[in-house]
């Protein structure tokens, strides 16, 4: 039989394509994703086989069928960033008052690593997943989600039907970033964020960057909107940012997309003796730990990552408990505003 000629109307392959590709039943097919006792080998490498080429894994119906593991799987996109870390540990406070465990991978922000990792999570029959920050497509998204639960947080899809998000508004934090500048009398405002190869507009540095644009249009300082990419992996990244602020027309405010970036930034500036903020203003998004201590004193959005991460949570708990609608949380984020600023 040709491949998918056993499909289902919506074109997923189920239980039923993978017995008629192999050429064996349904009840074969079953005792082989069961590892039940008395299968030959033959049999298990045909059916491997076959699982193997369609692209296989059970729905979310029929893991239900099979029991809970109590295991949700988190990726994250890194371990570097303390921002992450306190999304982390939201999510942990919520699982663990209801008697789960997590099981971590790190994404890295490229897409196939993160492709494989989904994919070890649902073949490990994890209950569900949470995403941070992911570099996935959408519908990509929505082919995983009829296969597994998912609440992905940063990542701005409102109209996705099969999986929540959890979200920092990220335009809306960026005009206010771009408003305490501009009350404070800058008009040369600069956005510095990653490189133009993000992939998807539903990430947060292109939601950053958009908000800031119109932040800048709606205060009337269209020439004045510059932004300034930084190399995303393994580039020198301490070079563009001595190169920004060593420029004849340096910007007078400077808005980092990520305290990440932001941090250097102010280090570099302090390298070469300018004054901030007389000399240079400059605010990041995260407000991650760093960015209190007395000797940074920076100026960051505050996206509240606990609170992101415990919402995502119960927004899995929910999913798993059998609702079907999607939810889409969008909160606001506050400016904390010190020394920088």
């Amino acid at each position: 039989m040709a491949d998918g000629a056993a499909q289902n109307a919506g074109g997923r392959v189920t239980i039923r394509t993978v017995a008629a590709h192999a050429g064996v039943s349904v009840a074969a097919v079953s005792k082989v994703m069961r590892n039940a006792y008395g299968v030959s080998d033959a049999l298990r490498l045909k059916v491997e086989a076959s699982i193997e080429k369609l692209g296989y894994r059970p729905s979310v119906a029929a893991r239900g069928m099979r029991g809970r593991t109590f295991t949700l799987g988190v990726l994250l996109v890194g371990i570097d960033n303390p921002f992450l870390t306190g999304i982390y540990q939201g999510i942990e406070s919520v699982v663990a008052s209801e008697g789960y465990k997590i099981m971590v991978g790190i994404g890295a922000a490229r897409t196939p690593t993160e492709v494989q990792l989904i994919e070890q999570m649902i073949d490990n029959r994890m209950d569900g997943l949470i995403l941070v920050a992911t570099q996935i497509a959408g519908e990509t998204l929505e082919h995983y989600a009829r296969q597994i639960p998912i609440v992905v947080i940063g990542h701005h899809e409102p109209a996705a039907l099969g999986y929540d998000t959890i979200n920092n508004d990220d335009q809306l934090g960026a005009a206010k970033v771009v408003r305490a500048f501009v009350d404070r009398g800058y008009r040369d405002i600069a956005f510095v964020t990653q490189s133009d190869q993000v992939e998807h507009l539903a990430d947060v540095a292109p939601q950053r960057e958009l908000g800031y644009r119109r932040a800048m249009a709606a205060a009337g300082l269209d020439g004045h909107v510059r932004v300034l990419r930084l190399p995303r992996f393994g580039a020198p990244r301490d070079q563009t940012l001595h190169q920004i602020l060593t420029a004849p027309d340096r910007p007078r405010a400077i808005f980092c997309w990520s305290d990440l970036d932001a941090i250097p930034l102010l280090a570099e500036a302090f390298r070469l003796g300018l004054r901030v903020p007389q000399d240079l203003a400059i605010v990041g998004y995260d407000n991650c730990e760093t960015a209190a201590l007395p000797m940074v004193n920076l100026a960051s959005m505050d996206q509240d990552g606990p609170r992101l991460g415990r919402l995502a949570a119960k927004s899995l708990f929910s999913r798993i408990g059998g609702r079907r609608t999607a939810e889409h949380v969008n909160i606001d984020p506050q400016l904390v505003v010190r020394g920088s600023l």
